[in-house]
């Protein structure tokens, strides 16, 4: 974003309101302003790039030549004789306090530039606001259509991208799992996907989800356009590991007809790289060899999105977000699909803006070594402190460790910038309960909330994940930090009546694992808990993970199946559940996938050549010594 993050709502996953509640109630009264500075914001050339201001101003101080090597792609390259604190090279002491003193002067440059770009900006809106409503809009449409045939000329109309060699592809077959009775579960897996899809394909395609009950399309406020398609996208890589190749023909051939990026509407840039940009690069990865898609699906999921990133790319930050910060887990969620989309088209420029987000957050103070989940893009300096591994700021720490794992674990300073923050993270988020059962709280302003989220969840397979690799010989203890947040979790599900876990539990007032509050007890089809057990049962082979993954399975099939699709339930402590008439798009790309997965083979994308983004889009491990791009020398 060179302008405040395009309308980032959360981290892995929108922290919703309940079922039924009304959603943004401050949006309404917004709208006419908010369509008013689309239009005019869009013509102020710093704040036109897409992503936030603050991340995105170019730090041409240190600009280095970008040659493409992959080398150059994926690990920072910082001259310890100017930036020993980020590389982690040797510091002359005399040098070290000029460099600090140098680092200050710079920090404070920028937030002197931030400022007066906002004053500038804030001007051009009192004289744009002004104007009427029709001539904004003819203005709008000029611009767009500058900017349209700018990208003609640069690129060229039509312009193929730049051959490039597929990493090498492990483990796209059937996954077999052998044992008949685990194959029965796994087939039965296959069955649920189909009924969602077939109830979409029915009732919804072609619009973002569906309402299953009232058997229709449904839409929210986080994708723009009502016909934007996010649950055929997001689920294209689902039917292809699931061998649904006639489903996955229908969803390329829409995608190739329908999807359009060139709208005029306010999107969650958040929700459109992990769903639609990681969707269309795994369907392009996996279909690549044997459906021969790569011309279709890599067209669409990096020529167009790299458009729409363009020609809509103005931005605000929602006014909820701590007086409208940026949100760690939303300008922290780009790395691993910048990183291809530069990889596959050849340009840089998706790569620099992401490694750009990690020096700055890496010159900054953090308050008991913790990343609070907002960030001022005015004043560059964070919001509320209010650190959380759930909505907010969950995703951050998941890219970190991806970032590391995708650089086939070269790209270190990705690698320390995790270990770090987790250890900041248990030493103050990660309690016992008096019972027994490790949580991970929220950590707001000092104090320590004693509540953990289902989104959390997902944590425990990324410590599981990240145990390899560990400082200080500590994996065993990850592997078993993993296991206790996956036995929490579990039992999350196991009080609750339905079986199915709770939005939120507490641990209080004599209360384990179970939710308190009405709004904190739906259930909306989430897919983290059964993520972690996936995770865990391909590290320890504990046959427990796939017992809980059957019964979370069995649970979702009797109580949220409808004859129109699967719908999230508004209380999992009632016996007589209430629907919230919504089929997610992330139930097929995520919550499937993982329970597909979890029963079979474990050389169905093996974990040393694939890394999941966090809408569960798997991406191929890029391995430097193995490829050799266009004008480039191999990379040893």
């Amino acid at each position: 974003m060179t302008t405040p993050a395009l309308l980032p709502l959360s981290g892995r996953r929108i922290p919703t309101l309940a079922p039924g509640a009304s959603s943004f109630p401050y949006h309404r009264a917004t709208l006419r302003l908010s369509e008013k500075f689309i239009l005019l914001l869009i013509l102020s050339a710093f704040i036109t790039l897409c992503f936030g201001a603050f991340f995105f101003l170019p730090d041409n101080s240190k600009h280095k030549r970008f040659d493409l090597g992959l080398e150059h792609m994926l690990i920072p390259h910082i001259d310890s004789s100017k930036e020993g604190r980020l590389s982690g090279g040797p510091v002359i002491h005399g040098q070290g306090l000029h460099d600090e003193h140098r680092h200050r002067e710079e920090e404070e440059s920028l937030r002197s530039k931030i400022r007066a770009d906002h004053e500038r900006v804030l001007e051009e809106a009192k004289e744009k606001l002004r104007k009427s409503r029709e001539q904004l809009r003819a203005e709008i449409q000029t611009e767009k259509n500058k900017v349209a045939e700018q990208l003609k000329v640069k690129d060229g109309a039509g312009k193929p991208l730049p051959p490039v060699p597929m990493p090498k592809l492990v483990g796209i077959n059937d996954g077999d799992p052998g044992d008949p009775e685990v194959k029965e579960k796994r087939d039965k897996i296959r069955e649920m996907m189909k009924h969602a899809w077939d109830s979409y394909r029915q009732y919804g395609w072609g619009h973002n989800e569906l309402k299953p009950l009232s058997k229709k399309g449904h839409s929210t406020n986080i994708f723009g356009n009502s016909q934007m398609g996010a649950t055929i996208v997001d689920a294209l890589d689902t039917l292809y590991i699931m061998g649904l190749h006639s489903e996955f023909k229908e969803g390329q051939e829409w995608i190739q007809q329908n999807l359009n990026f060139s709208v005029n509407a306010e999107v969650s840039v958040f929700e459109v790289n992990i769903r639609f940009i990681g969707g269309l690069l795994a369907a392009y990865y996996l279909s690549g060899q044997e459906v021969k898609a790569r011309k279709s699906i890599h067209c669409v999921s990096v020529s167009s999105f790299a458009c729409f990133l363009i020609v809509i790319g103005v931005g605000r930050n929602w006014g909820w977000a701590s007086a409208g910060s940026s949100i760690l887990a939303e300008f922290g969620t780009l790395h691993m699909e910048f990183v291809h989309l530069s990889y596959l088209t050849g340009n840089p420029a998706y790569f620099q803006k992401v490694i750009h987000i990690r020096k700055l957050l890496a010159k900054m103070d953090r308050p008991n070594g913790l990343y609070p989940n907002y960030l001022n893009p005015r004043t560059g300096r964070w919001g509320q402190h209010h650190t959380s591994v759930g909505g907010l700021g969950d995703s951050f720490y998941e890219y970190l460790l991806k970032a590391w794992l995708m650089s086939d674990k070269t790209d270190t300073e990705a690698r320390r910038t995790y270990d770090d923050a987790i250890e900041a993270i248990e030493r103050h988020l990660i309690r016992k309960s008096n019972g027994g059962l490790t949580f991970i709280g929220e950590w707001k302003n000092g104090h320590l909330e004693r509540k953990m989220g289902h989104l959390t969840c997902f944590a425990g397979g990324m410590f599981a994940l990240g145990a390899d690799g560990s400082p200080n010989d500590k994996a065993g203890h990850y592997l078993q930090l993993g296991a206790e947040i996956a036995h929490t979790c579990h039992e999350s599900y196991d009080r609750t009546v339905l079986k199915l876990g709770p939005e939120a539990f507490k641990f209080d007032s004599g209360l384990e694992a179970v939710a308190v509050r009405q709004n904190e007890k739906y259930y909306i089809l989430r897919p983290e808990v059964i993520e972690t057990y996936w995770y865990m049962w391909r590290f320890t082979h504990d046959p427990k993970y796939r017992q809980w993954g059957w019964e979370a399975a069995q649970a979702i099939d009797k109580h949220c199946r409808v004859s129109g699709g699967f719908s999230g339930i508004k209380d999992v402590y009632s016996s007589t559940p209430t629907y919230d008439d919504v089929q997610q798009s992330f139930f097929l790309a995520e919550t499937l996938k993982y329970l597909y997965l979890l029963f079979s083979s474990d050389d169905l994308l093996p974990l040393d050549n694939w890394v999941f983004n966090t809408e569960a889009h798997p991406l191929p491990v890029l391995r430097l010594g193995n490829i050799t791009l266009p004008g480039s020398s191999a990379v040893q």
